[in-house]
C-alpha cells in the first residue's frame, strides 16, 4: 500500500510539474507549441529499468539502452519502436549503478556507473568501450572535490548523477540536485579517457526537478537535459554551459530517465518504469 501511495504522489509531481519557474528565472523560452510529443514505442520485459539511451546504428536507427543499478552488465540494441535486435554482454563490468549512456565522435560509448541515491559511493565510473570490441572497456573514475562526507547532512546532498554527456572531447556530468533546500543543478567536466580525476563544479544553474538524463545534437550545439516532467534545452554551440537557455518544453511522462536525439531538432526519451518511448519533434 505505501509503494501505491509514493508512486501516486510521485504521478501528481510529475503531472504538476511546469515550466513557469524556469521562464521565470532562467529566461527559458516557452516550447510546448513547438514541439510534438507522441509514444512510438514499448520496451520488452528483458529492458526492465531502461535508464540510457545512445545511437547503435543512425542508417537502421537502432539504439543502445540499458538496465539500472543492480542488473546484468550488458546493452541492449533496440528499435524505435522497442524491439531488441541484438544484446551485447559485457561480463567483465559490473552495474553498480549504471544511470546514463553518452556516445563520442568515434562510437566510443561512455556507460555511467555514477548513481548515488545515499550520497555514500567512493567507487564512482564511467566504462568507454567500442562495441566492436567491448572486451577493452577502459575505467574513467571520479570523485568529487566538493563532496567531504558520505553521505553529506541531507540538505547537501548533492552528489548523485544520473546524466553524463560527451561534448568537445570531454565528459560532462549533471548532479541530480537532490537536496530539499538547495536544487542547483552541478556541471562537472572531465577527460574522456581512462584515469582518477577529481571534479570540481564549473557551472551551476536553479532547476526545481531531478535531472536524469541528458543528450547532445550531433552538431554539438544544443544540450537537452531531460527531468521528471519536463525537457529543457540550452544553446551550448560556444561551449558547454547553462548561459544560453533556450526552450523548456513540459513532458508529463512519468519517470523519464533516458533521451537521445535523432538529429539536430528532434529526439527520444523514454520513460524508465513502463519502458514507454517518445518521439519528440520540431514543428516549427
Amino acid at each position: 500500500m505505501l509503494s501505491k501511495i509514493v508512486m501516486w504522489l510521485f504521478t501528481v509531481k510529475v503531472s504538476l510539474c511546469n515550466c513557469y519557474s524556469d521562464h521565470r528565472v532562467n529566461d527559458f523560452k516557452k516550447g510546448r507549441a513547438t514541439y510534438k510529443i507522441a509514444k512510438i514505442g514499448q520496451m520488452p520485459p528483458q529492458i526492465k529499468e531502461t535508464s540510457g539511451l545512445a545511437r547503435a546504428n543512425v542508417n537502421k536507427a537502432t539504439f543502445w539502452t540499458h538496465n539500472d543499478g543492480d542488473n546484468p552488465a550488458e546493452l541492449f540494441e533496440v528499435t524505435l519502436s522497442g524491439e531488441i535486435v541484438s544484446n551485447l554482454p559485457l561480463p567483465q563490468l559490473k552495474n553498480t549503478d549504471w544511470e546514463d549512456l553518452t556516445q563520442d565522435n568515434e562510437g566510443n560509448l561512455y556507460i555511467a556507473d555514477v548513481g548515488n541515491n545515499r550520497n555514500e559511493r567512493r567507487d564512482l565510473k564511467i566504462y568507454k568501450l567500442n562495441p566492436a570490441q567491448p572486451q577493452k572497456a577502459d575505467t574513467i573514475a571520479l570523485r568529487y572535490a566538493d563532496q567531504a562526507a558520505f553521505p553529506p547532512v541531507p540538505n547537501a546532498r548533492n552528489f548523485d548523477c544520473e546524466a553524463v554527456v560527451w561534448h568537445g572531447g570531454q565528459l560532462h556530468l549533471f548532479s541530480k540536485n537532490r537536496s530539499k533546500i538547495n536544487h542547483f543543478v552541478r556541471l562537472y567536466s572531465l577527460p574522456a579517457q581512462a584515469g582518477t580525476y577529481v571534479v570540481a563544479p564549473k557551472d551551476s544553474i536553479k532547476i526545481n526537478t531531478m535531472v536524469t538524463g541528458a543528450a547532445v545534437s550531433p552538431d554539438e550545439r544544443t544540450l537537452a537535459l531531460i527531468t521528471y516532467g519536463k525537457v529543457l534545452l540550452f544553446d551550448v554551440s560556444t561551449g558547454l554551459n547553462f548561459r544560453n537557455p533556450t526552450y523548456c518544453l513540459k513532458t508529463g511522462r512519468g519517470q523519464t530517465e533516458a533521451i537521445v536525439f535523432l538529429n539536430n531538432q528532434d529526439f527520444l526519451f523514454s520513460n524508465e518504469r513502463k519502458g514507454e518511448l517518445y518521439l519528440v519533434e520540431k514543428t516549427k
